[in-house]
């Protein structure tokens, strides 16, 4: 009994929300759910009265009522349109986040594969000494300045100019971005410049961010791309335990 009530209260608010106004030169309305033009008259089916019924042609204000009936129409088609572009997002927005690979790394999409870069090895370095920096402990810090640097003058894997976007999917929570990495002597780029405080040994990272924008799309799995577009150069994506010396890069040229 309540489930057949439901029911005719979905249908009578259908048949409401379906309902036109046929408007009189009088200033009034019949609340219709459709009408037909005869030759001298308008028949129409009322939605008060739920049955067909006929007026005089000559009584009804056709104009303001195919006017108010083409905005409507117009009005559904925008809804339906918009409706439309919402689930082609989210399939899209589907498809983006099942291309991408379930371990942690750094990825792009090509032709809606997803591109695995490869994660640099990293030497941190002072004016005497170079030290490859493993994910292990400890960490090489040495008192007073360091630079964390990466070997070549430049990365294999290249992208276009423009506004490359990367995804990340983290297995912890830190800091992540896309950052400018400079030429160093002897071969190397150089990704962060360490002061390490002698007494505290408190590290200080210097670190050149690119503004970008990020977007969390799941659990663990993030999208990153710049504001501005990248001159050519060299960059890396970079997360980082800040103050701890922990840091991996995944690094790329942006051609000319």
């Amino acid at each position: 009994m309540f489930r057949a009530a439901i029911v005719l209260l979905l249908c009578a608010a259908a048949l409401s929300a379906a309902a036109a106004r046929l408007y009189m030169k009088d200033g009034s309305y019949h609340s219709v759910r459709e009408y037909q033009k005869l030759a001298d008259r308008i028949r129409y089916f009322s939605s008060e009265r739920g049955e067909w019924e006929e007026i005089p042609l000559e009584l009804v204000d056709l104009k303001k009522t195919e006017a108010e009936v083409s905005a409507r129409d117009a009005e559904r088609k925008e809804d339906a349109k918009a409706q439309d572009l919402e689930e082609k997002a989210e399939r899209a927005h589907k498809r983006e986040i099942e291309a991408i690979p379930w371990e942690a790394g750094v990825f792009q999409i090509k032709a809606e594969k997803a591109i695995v870069l490869q994660n640099a090895e990293i030497k941190v370095a002072d004016n005497k000494r170079r030290s490859i920096l493993k994910a292990i402990s400890p960490i090489p810090i040495f008192s007073g300045k360091s630079t964390v640097e990466v070997d070549g003058v430049e990365a294999a894997y290249k992208v276009p100019p423009g506004q490359p976007e990367f995804y990340l999917r983290m297995a912890n929570d830190v800091r992540f971005e896309i950052i400018r990495v400079r030429a160093g002597k002897k071969n190397v780029r150089i990704v962060q410049d360490w002061d390490i405080i002698p007494v505290s040994k408190e590290l200080i990272e210097t670190t050149d961010v690119i503004e970008t924008f990020k977007q969390q799309l799941a659990d663990g799995l993030y999208k990153v791309w710049p504001i501005k577009p990248l001159e050519p150069g060299q960059y890396a994506v970079a997360e980082w335990v800040e103050g701890k010396g922990d840091i991996q890069v995944w690094d790329f040229t942006v051609a000319r």
